[in-house]
């Protein structure tokens, strides 16, 4: 039992780096196909239905296991060695913030690679976001985030808040920001994750409404599928990416992840190019804070329950909540 418990989160570590690259890729920054809606009966295929159950049922189990894990030696000193760390969060959220936004816009881009910038006041209201990002003062800080949420507001209203839900987490971003040296400044992280987790869920659900897309990538890019169907690989990507952004919503593994989620993200750059730096650069920095904080300073929604067995019903029954209600909308809405 006991060589159990020490090989079962290294296997999912393991299953979680050797994900399919497609796993975390935005499907529209890598076609020009255009999106065609797959039918709902579709969508809720057997496959996907039997992956429900199974993700729901290893949520579960996570919540029974994980925090056993935290009593092991290595598991201490890396916590320890890298808690040190925290005074340093929230300067490489904003000095990366600065150097994403210096990457995008001298592509002409702005939040994504494809949201190309159409005027020259935005460019000019970008520039002034990075120098103020790169002023060592929160007042500074406070004026940067406001611009970049000018911008983002902009951008919205070009695009659509449908569309812009899939970078959601930038309006997080700007949330720890400006909630630096006030009384929410603790609110900061959590509205991070919190923000970080829902956008990976969203972008999740696109492949399976929109898997036409998806399959155009899997073969131009020659995506490896692992000996799958190219459809069922597709299924399969979107739920690990979708169980990706549930657990750092729940608060469950979150250290692991991030580390798991940017080897993924640095695999995808080698068999997507330049696109992905572009796209994924804020993402990077995001992951990092959280190897970095963990969640020491987050009360995630499971401790909300105290025994084993109420947050594995937690998690089970959430987790196909959460499932369920993303389609809905995104399929009503798209």
């Amino acid at each position: 039992m006991k060589k159990f418990r020490l090989l079962f989160p290294i296997l999912i570590l393991i299953g979680l780096i050797m994900t399919p690259f497609i796993t975390e890729a935005h499907v529209k920054w890598f076609t020009e196909v255009a999106p065609k809606k797959e039918a709902i009966e579709n969508i809720l295929s057997p496959l996907f239905m039997s992956l429900a159950l199974a993700a729901a049922i290893v949520l579960g189990v996570l919540t029974l296991i994980i925090p056993k894990t935290a009593d092991w030696k290595f598991i201490r000193e890396w916590d320890s060695k890298l808690s040190g760390l925290r005074k340093y969060s929230r300067f490489i959220l904003k000095y990366g913030t600065a150097a994403a936004i210096l990457i995008q816009v001298t592509n002409g881009t702005l939040f994504a690679p494809e949201l190309h910038i159409q005027h020259d006041a935005a460019v000019i209201l970008a520039w002034i976001t990075i120098g103020l990002l790169l002023v060592p003062h929160h007042i500074a800080t406070k004026a940067g985030a406001l611009t970049l949420l000018g911008l983002f507001i902009y951008i919205t209203t070009q695009h659509g808040v449908f569309y812009m839900l899939d970078y959601g987490f930038y309006v997080a971003i700007i949330g720890v920001l400006l909630a630096g040296n006030t009384r929410f400044e603790n609110m900061g992280f959590p509205f991070l994750y919190l923000g970080t987790g829902l956008s990976l869920c969203w972008v999740a659900v696109e492949k399976w409404v929109f898997p036409s897309m998806s399959l155009d990538i899997v073969v131009n890019h020659h995506v490896p599928t692992f000996g799958f169907a190219p459809g069922a690989f597709i299924v399969m990507a979107a739920f690990i990416e979708f169980v990706v952004g549930y657990l750092l919503v729940v608060g469950i593994l979150n250290r692991v992840l991030g580390m798991v989620v940017t080897l993924i993200f640095v695999s995808t750059t080698m068999l997507f190019g330049f696109t992905e730096i572009i796209g994924h650069f804020m993402v990077h920095i995001v992951l990092i804070i959280f190897i970095i904080e963990g969640v020491s300073f987050y009360n995630p929604p499971i401790k909300m329950h105290k025994t084993k067995v109420d947050q594995f019903i937690f998690v089970f029954l959430n987790f196909l909540f959460v499932l369920g209600t993303f389609i809905l909308i995104y399929y009503r809405f798209a």
